[in-house]
C-alpha cells in the first residue's frame, strides 16, 4: 500500500529478496481511526480523494461521491510510479477495499496496469457492466473464483472456514485473500476500534495459514500454489 507510512521498509525488503511477490494494493481509502495516511498525488491535483481531515476517505461510498476518474488515474498512476522510484518492482495491481473494481473507475484501473505491462486482478463476473468487459483480453489469465473470510465468520469457526474453502475448490485459478499479522500491540493500535479486519482477525488469519492442517488439506486436495509472478510469466508468453 504505498501511500502508507512505511513503504521505505517495503522497499528494502524487495531489495534484499528480489524474487519476491510483490503487487501493489492501490489504495484510495483510509480506514483506520488513527492510523491514516492521504495520496501519493498532490493534494490539489486530487481533491475528490480528500475528507475533511486532508487524508483520504474512510470508505468506498465517499471515494465513489467525490473523486473523478481522472483523479482516481492521476492517483494510482502516481502509487505505481512511487514504488518504482523507491526499487519496488511490481509483479501486479489489486485494489484495496475493493475502490476500483466499479464501473467507474475500472477503465483507469486497467489502463494504467496495460501502461506497465503489469497483470492486475479482475473476474469475468455474469451481470458486470458490458463497459468493464469489453476491457479484458483473452490474454488476461484471471482468477476463476475469489474467496476471503467475510463478517460473518466467527472465530472460532475460522479454521472450519479456510479447510473447506480448500476442499471445495474447483479446478481453475482461485485467489484466497488473507490478511496476516501479529495481534500485537501495534496492530491493537492501528486497528482499534475497527474488529473487522482488525487484529485478532489478522492473528487468526496467520494461525490457520501456517498450521499443519492448512498445508495438509492443500496436498491432501491436490492443490498447487502459484504467484503473481508466474502469472504474468504466462500472460506474456500467451501475448
Amino acid at each position: 500500500m504505498v501511500p502508507c507510512p512505511w513503504l521505505t521498509e517495503v522497499a528494502e525488503y524487495a531489495k534484499s529478496h528480489p524474487n519476491a511477490d510483490l503487487g501493489l494494493h492501490l489504495t484510495l481509502t483510509s480506514e483506520w481511526h488513527s492510523y491514516r495516511w492521504g495520496p501519493v498525488a498532490s493534494r490539489n491535483e486530487v481533491p475528490g480523494l480528500l475528507g475533511p481531515d486532508g487524508n483520504l476517505w474512510p470508505d468506498v461510498p465517499f471515494v465513489v461521491k467525490h473523486a473523478t476518474a481522472a483523479e482516481v488515474e492521476k492517483e494510482i498512476r502516481a502509487q505505481v510510479e512511487r514504488a518504482l522510484q523507491v526499487g519496488i518492482r511490481p509483479t501486479h495491481l489489486d485494489s484495496h477495499m475493493g475502490t476500483l473494481f466499479g464501473a467507474a473507475y475500472f477503465p483507469a484501473y486497467a489502463k494504467v496496469a496495460r501502461e506497465y505491462g503489469l497483470p492486475f486482478l479482475a473476474m469475468r463476473t455474469p451481470g458486470a457492466p458490458a463497459s468493464m468487459l469489453a476491457l479484458l483480453k483473452d490474454t488476461d489469465i484471471l482468477p476463476d473464483a475469489i474467496a476471503i473470510a467475510g463478517p460473518n465468520v466467527k472465530p472460532e469457526n475460522w479454521a472450519a472456514y479456510y479447510l473447506g474453502i480448500v476442499s471445495a475448490l474447483k479446478p481453475g485459478l482461485t485467489e484466497l485473500i488473507v490478511h496476516l499479522a501479529y495481534d500485537d500491540a501495534e496492530m491493537q493500535a492501528v486497528t482499534e476500534g475497527h474488529p473487522d479486519y482488525g487484529s485478532a482477525w489478522r492473528q487468526r488469519d496467520f494461525n490457520v495459514i501456517t498450521s499443519p492442517e492448512f498445508q495438509k488439506a492443500l496436498k491432501d486436495n491436490h492443490v498447487t500454489l502459484v504467484g503473481w509472478k508466474q502469472i504474468r510469466g504466462r500472460e506474456s508468453a500467451k501475448k
